[in-house]
C-alpha cells in the first residue's frame, strides 16, 4: 500500500500495475435520490478526503424512471471537466437503458454502443475501467469478451471488469480469455458486507489465487448497517423506498427480523471500539485481504465521513473475530434462514 495526496491509501488493482485509492465512491445516487448541486458536493468531499476512483453505471440513477438512464453519467462528467485526468472513472453496461430489443446485454453490438454513449455522458474519450454489470445468459462469454478486447485496443477502456457474476461464471471467463488470448476480466464487483458473506466461499479464494481486483458494493448494505432503520418504525427514505422495483430488491436482502437483530447485536461491539457502526462495517470490509476498494454511495456529503473514517484505523483483531462469529451464519445463504 502507499499512501498519496490527503492522506487516502493507495492499492494495487489486482494484477495490473494500476493503483487505486483504498475506497471507490460509488454515485448511483446522482440524478434521483440527489439532484446536481448535491452530487457535486458529494463528490468534492470525497475528492478532498483523497478518494480518486470513481465508479457510475449507464443505467444510473438507482431507482429512476427510464427516461433518467445515463443522467448519473451526465453529472459525474460534468463535474470531471477540466480535472479528467486527476481521477480514474469506471463505468458499465447491461442492463437496458432504451426500448430497443438489443439496447441491453453484454453483446457485441450493446457493448459498441454503450462505450460510445458513456463516453459522450462523461465528456472524455476514454475510461480506465469498463465493466459488464452482470452476467448475460443470451450471449457467449467469448463475444463478450472479444468485443471488451477491441473497446481497450480501440483506447476507450484502459482495463475491464465484470460485476455480480457467480463464481464460476467469473472462473469460465477467466478460462475463455486465457484460451482466447485477450486481457479479460481484472476485477469483479461483488455484493459484500457483513451481512452477505456468501462470496467468502467461493468467489474470492478464485480471486485471491487469480489476482482478480474486488471492488464490492453495498459495504454498509444499502444504508441498513448503519444502524439508522427500525423494523416497527415506517421506513423513511434511502434505498428501502426507491422506485422501479429497487425498494422490494433492497427490502428482501436486508429487512429481516434476523438482520435487525444482529445489527442490535453489532451496536454495543462499535460503542466499545469507539467508532459508528458505519465506520466498523467498512473497516470490517476492508479487513479483508481479498478487497481492493469498497464502493461507498451517499445521498449527502456528510454520510460520507463514517466510511472515510474506517480508512484511518484498522479495525482491532478481537472485535473483528467478534464480528466474524456473530455474522457467520450470513457466509450461508438462504440456507441458514
Amino acid at each position: 500500500m502507499g499512501t498519496y495526496g490527503c492522506g487516502m491509501q493507495h492499492v494495487r488493482f489486482g494484477r495490473t500495475g494500476l493503483r487505486v485509492s483504498r475506497l471507490c465512491l460509488g454515485t448511483m445516487t446522482f440524478g434521483h435520490q440527489c439532484d446536481e448541486e448535491t452530487s457535486f458536493a458529494i463528490m468534492d468531499t470525497a475528492a478532498e478526503a483523497g478518494i480518486d476512483f470513481f465508479d457510475t453505471a449507464d443505467m444510473y440513477p438507482l431507482g429512476g424512471p427510464p427516461e433518467s438512464f445515463g443522467r448519473t453519467e451526465e453529472i459525474v462528467g460534468k463535474w470531471l471537466k477540466g480535472r479528467r485526468d486527476d481521477y480514474l472513472v469506471a463505468t458499465k453496461c447491461f442492463f437496458p437503458t432504451g426500448r430497443r430489443a438489443w439496447e441491453s446485454g453484454s453483446s457485441r453490438h450493446n457493448i459498441m454502443r454503450s462505450i460510445d454513449l458513456s463516453l459522450k455522458r462523461l465528456g472524455t474519450d476514454h475510461v480506465d475501467l469498463y465493466q459488464v454489470h452482470s452476467w448475460d445468459t443470451g450471449t457467449r462469454i467469448d463475444e463478450t469478451l472479444l468485443a471488451l478486447e477491441d473497446v481497450v485496443k480501440s483506447g476507450k477502456a484502459r482495463y475491464v471488469g465484470c460485476s455480480n457474476f457467480l463464481a464460476y461464471q467469473l472462473a469460465r471467463s477467466l478460462g475463455r480469455a486465457e484460451a482466447l488470448r485477450v486481457t479479460g476480466f481484472e476485477c469483479v464487483q461483488p455484493r459484500y458486507n457483513m451481512l452477505f458473506r456468501e462470496n467468502e466461499r467461493e468467489m474470492f479464494p478464485l480471486c485471491a489465487e487469480d489476482g482478480i481486483a474486488v471492488i464490492p458494493y453495498n459495504p454498509l448494505a444499502g444504508g441498513f448497517l448503519t444502524g439508522k432503520h427500525r423494523p416497527e418504525a415506517p421506513i423513511d427514505g434511502g434505498r428501502f423506498t426507491l422506485g422501479a422495483g429497487t425498494a422490494e430488491r433492497y427490502r428482501d436482502r436486508y429487512w429481516h427480523d434476523r438482520m435487525f437483530a444482529t445489527v442490535d447485536a453489532l451496536r454495543p461491539i462499535a460503542a466499545e471500539a469507539g467508532v459508528s457502526l458505519a465506520t466498523l462495517a467498512v473497516q470490517w470490509v476492508l479487513a479483508n485481504p481479498v478487497v481492493t476498494a469498497p464502493i461507498v454511495g451517499a445521498s449527502r456529503p456528510e454520510q460520507l465521513a463514517d466510511v472515510i473514517a474506517a480508512t484511518r484505523a484498522s479495525i482491532d483483531p478481537d472485535v473483528k473475530a467478534r464480528v466474524d462469529e456473530l455474522t457467520h451464519e450470513y457466509r450461508f445463504g438462504d440456507a441458514a434462514r
